[in-house]
């Protein structure tokens, strides 16, 4: 049975690009596929902050892998950090710790060896769909170097090229070069961002941090720049992944504790709870081996409370269980619909509308003593697809009560706060957590007057981890 078009199995052509087509058409003895969708010019770079008269495009040279290097690979390890595009590059980071996301993404079976035809392919993430996006081999560089991202390999290419498919999906290398980590993460994984500033997070952080972990999201944190006294605590400017968070009793107390690991290996956390630090000596054996016997390579535990003063933020990325990736549970379910706002349709119209309503039933793992005051968790993301300059989707979440009449207005009911309001998002995304019931979501646009299309995620808990 064929699946259906824009799932993992059979992801959508992105502008109609026929991978396997373009490649037989480019095999010896035809000249390698050059890419008139998104050519190897100053187009592809971008027109303000990459644009022709700033530094990063004066001097560049379009290139392919065996101009740059005599034996270009396509995998030969993982990406390493490059600070021009740090952020890109601790996503792809991420996406090596898991190896069914780096084989869902990045088709292995690609070679500049056998049949070699100068066009590679990637799937991306695209309003809740797969694509399935074509690029060439030219490459910007300066000196025979890549100017963006590139592997500790001089001679792999892997991560230069989905790069490209990435800055290709959103138009421009400038494009995903802003908020490059979100944005990264979020077409590499199919899944939808949020970030905290860890200068302002709730209160409730570390909980929120420790449920994501245990649904198998992505985490990272992140730092801005070189931070004073770096060289004492030997954290570096740049990202981590986020791989544990647990609170083990300690002293008369509890500590909270985050496991970090460095994609690059190039930091070693020398502060309290460092590998061999002594606060391991005041612990149980128990707790001490649950917690540093599993670590893999790289991996280091800091205070929750280190975290914070070491690192900026923290991204976390959803990815719900159809996202094609095997799961244990608990893990996300994913229920996503197209919607269009058309002007002159009051709020109203969304009410009557079964595709904006879902029912949450399931609470957190740690509500299980709270009885009928149990709450839940749910992440729900708005995505424009149209997007006027002038006009910006906005939405709002109610909860409906047990019965809804017809004579019921949206201005009647009871509107949920975001509690990652004021956060840096992609697009619209929001963190609630409600009661359990029925909620309604309504679009609002900064201009009623204008069409607008656009896609609805909610990622919930389901029974069982049924999608």
């Amino acid at each position: 049975m064929a699946q259906p078009e824009g799932t993992k199995q059979n992801p959508k052509k992105h502008l109609g690009q026929d991978y396997e087509q373009l490649r037989a058409q480019s095999l010896p003895p035809n000249p390698p596929f050059e890419d008139k969708e998104f050519p190897a010019s100053q187009a592809s770079l971008g027109s303000n902050k990459l644009g022709p008269e700033s530094n990063t495009a004066k001097g560049i040279v379009w290139l392919r892998p065996s101009e740059i290097h005599p034996n270009p690979e396509f995998i030969t390890s993982g990406a390493t950090q490059n600070v021009a595009d740090s952020g890109f590059l601790s996503a792809m980071g991420s996406l090596t710790l898991n190896k069914e996301y780096l084989s869902l993404v990045v088709p292995q079976d690609q070679s500049f060896k056998t049949n070699y035809a100068g066009v590679f392919h990637f799937r991306l993430g695209q309003f809740g769909e797969w694509v399935d996006v074509v690029v060439d081999d030219i490459l910007p560089t300066k000196d025979k170097k890549l100017v963006f991202v590139k592997s500790a390999q001089e001679n792999e290419f892997w991560p230069a090229l989905l790069e490209k498919a990435v800055a290709k999906l959103h138009g421009s290398y400038e494009a995903i070069s802003g908020n490059s980590l979100i944005i990264a993460l979020e077409d590499l994984t199919g899944g939808v961002c949020e970030s905290y500033s860890l200068k302002s997070a709730p209160g409730d952080l570390f909980q929120t941090i420790q449920r994501s972990v245990r649904t198998q999201c992505l985490l990272t944190c992140s730092t801005n720049g070189k931070k004073e006294g770096a060289e004492k605590s030997s954290i570096v400017a740049g990202h981590a992944s986020i791989t544990g968070a647990e609170e083990v009793p300690y002293g008369k107390g509890k500590v909270q504790l985050i496991r970090l690991r460095n994609p690059w290996g190039s930091a070693e956390w020398k502060g309290a709870w460092r590998d061999d630090g002594p606060e391991w000596n005041d612990v149980t054996p128990e707790v001490k081996k649950a917690l540093l016997n599993k670590m893999e390579d790289g991996e280091f535990w800091m205070p929750y409370a280190d975290v914070v003063k070491e690192y900026n933020t923290v991204e976390i990325c959803y990815v719900a269980s159809s996202s094609g990736v095997n799961m244990k549970e608990p893990h996300w379910s994913l229920t996503q619909t197209g919607g269009s706002w058309n002007k002159g349709n009051p709020a109203e119209t969304f009410l009557a509308d079964p595709r904006f309503r879902f029912k949450l039933e399931v609470p957190d793992e740690d509500q299980a003593a709270a009885g009928d005051a149990a709450l839940c968790t749910v992440i729900v993301a708005l995505m424009q697809k149209t997007v006027p300059k002038d006009n910006i989707l906005d939405f709002q979440l109610y909860e409906l009560p047990k019965e809804v009449s017809a004579q019921v207005l949206v201005k009647d009911l009871k509107s949920i706060k975001d509690i990652n309001a004021n956060q840096r998002n992609s697009g619209k995304t929001k963190h609630f957590r409600v009661p359990k019931g029925e909620y309604l979501i309504v679009p609002k646009p900064s201009d009623p007057n204008q069409d607008i299309d656009f896609c609805i995620r909610v990622f919930s808990m389901k029974k069982g981890g049924a999608a």
